[in-house]
């Protein structure tokens, strides 16, 4: 048969390609292996009917018979040799040009898809990211500002697969292209996990606070905007990572918890905008002071799509720097449905600051005792509506945030409270996602400040993962 040979002599030329390949020679591509494992599949397929429709033949006598057991044993033990052929020479071309296995991007243990990658390799090491690149165009009012363009961060993910039960994962990121203007290279997270049973497992080092969504899902395809929500960054403190260890699992299929004790926040780097500025980000942390933080995230398998959750967050952030103890508290309850093509988010948190006239005093600034943030957004992705086999996605969205991180001062306190930092927020814009690794992003942001401006923006980008 002509397939027979051709196949064959393709299989063979690739082996040996494989094998020695010179500088000038390019080796197969992945493409084209997948084009003979079909051909291999469509020939083996035709190898079984054959063999089939010798046997089902009756002879009709006892030469016959013997002619054709004759013959049947002969396309057997010929089938069976280009069987073996072609198995090899497919095996062949994998190891030698290492053809990766295509894995589904999924959240696994609450984090994001390409963070996720290490969990669903068999064993050794993961590699994924993600980036993002904008453009903010300001809107009158612009003050000393400039619009600007950024090569926002770049990250990878390392991880690295020990057995079925000891996993390291890794996030390095480079943020703002070089660190020659303010940017810099710093490791998101690396953290051990010990993998004993879905209701009980232990995770240890640098680990992403486990609060919000973005703080632990912060890849650009899963979130709307070009900029992260405001409620994410100044109450929840967005991206927030600790040193520390615990637990993990599952209660129940439906019910997730995490649960952590963390290096505290320091509140020498506290102020009047929030206290995103303590965030100590693993590096020569002070450790004088540790706080403890618990999640609960519920999923009812009645109304797939949805997902109910909260979070705390209590410790001490003085660390032996401010004279006082300042325990600091944060939680917040958030909301997500995703129902054909609608999606919708809604967060609330508040914070609570002790010593905060103290702190006040020591920083030169008010710090507010308590803060506070909510919003909400909804989406829909039209184009099932325009082309019902797309698998593209396009989806205008709409989201609304107040927040102020002054909301109370102490009694005592020798500082006014600054009301530009109590904000409301109306975003419009879309994401669009030609394939699901990669979206494009426009919106429009109206900020507006209680006392002082803010200008609105125009923020176009993209960013991917892989």
């Amino acid at each position: 048969m002509n397939l027979d040979k051709k196949s064959l002599v393709l299989f063979s030329a690739l082996v040996l390609s494989g094998n020695c390949v010179s500088a000038a020679d390019k080796p197969p591509t992945t493409e084209e292996m997948w084009k003979i494992i079909e051909a291999q599949q469509e020939q083996l397929d035709a190898m079984k009917k054959t063999l089939e429709e010798t046997q089902a033949q009756p002879p009709l006598t006892e030469k016959e018979k013997d002619q054709a057991q004759q013959k049947t044993d002969e396309e057997v033990a010929e089938l069976q040799h280009k069987t073996n052929v072609l198995t090899e020479a497919v095996e062949g071309m994998r190891t030698a040009l290492i053809l990766p296995e295509e894995k589904e991007l999924k959240s696994t243990y609450g984090l994001g898809p390409a963070a996720s990658k290490v969990y669903q390799v068999d064993q050794g090491l993961s590699i994924g990211g993600y980036g993002e690149i904008n453009y903010q165009a300001l809107v009158a009012d612009k003050g000393s500002k400039n619009d600007n363009a950024d090569l926002e961060r770049f990250v990878l993910y390392f991880g690295y697969k020990f057995n079925d039960w000891l996993i390291l994962n890794s996030e390095l990121e480079i943020e703002h292209s070089s660190t020659s203007k303010g940017g810099s290279v710093s490791m998101e997270m690396m953290s051990l996990d010990f993998l004993i049973d879905p209701m009980f497992n232990i995770r240890a080092g640098l680990m992403l606070t486990p609060m919000g969504f973005v703080n632990l899902i912060h890849e650009p395809p899963f979130y709307f905007g070009n900029n992260r929500p405001e409620v994410e960054r100044r109450i929840i403190p967005s991206t927030w990572r600790n040193i520390g260890g615990g637990l993990f699992g599952e209660i129940t299929p439906d019910l997730n918890y995490t649960m952590y004790a963390m290096n505290g926040l320091n509140a020498e780097g506290f102020s009047s905008g929030g206290v995103r500025g303590g965030r100590q980000k693993g590096s020569k942390a002070f450790a004088e002071d540790w706080a403890f933080v618990g999640r609960l995230d519920y999923t009812p398998s009645a109304l797939p799509g949805l997902v109910l959750g909260g979070s705390s967050y209590v410790g001490n952030s003085g660390q032996g720097q401010v004279g006082v103890n300042v325990l600091t508290q944060i939680y917040e309850a958030h909301m997500e449905w995703k129902y054909h093509g609608f999606e919708t988010r809604v967060l609330g948190s508040w914070g609570h600051v002790g010593d905060a006239a103290a702190l006040s005093d020591f920083q030169g600034e008010v710090i507010g005792n308590s803060n506070y943030g909510i919003y909400a957004e909804v989406a829909y992705d039209i184009l099932p509506l325009i082309f019902t086999d797309t698998s593209q996605y396009f989806a205008p969205f709409f989201r609304y945030e107040k927040f102020d991180t002054v909301a109370t001062t102490q009694t005592g306190t020798n500082f006014d409270d600054d009301l530009s930092y109590e904000q409301d927020i109306f975003q419009v814009g879309f994401n669009y996602k030609p394939i699901p690794e990669v979206v494009i992003k426009l919106d429009y942001r109206n900020r507006n400040a209680k006392e002082g401006t803010v200008p609105d923006e125009v923020n176009i980008g993209f960013g991917f993962i892989f």
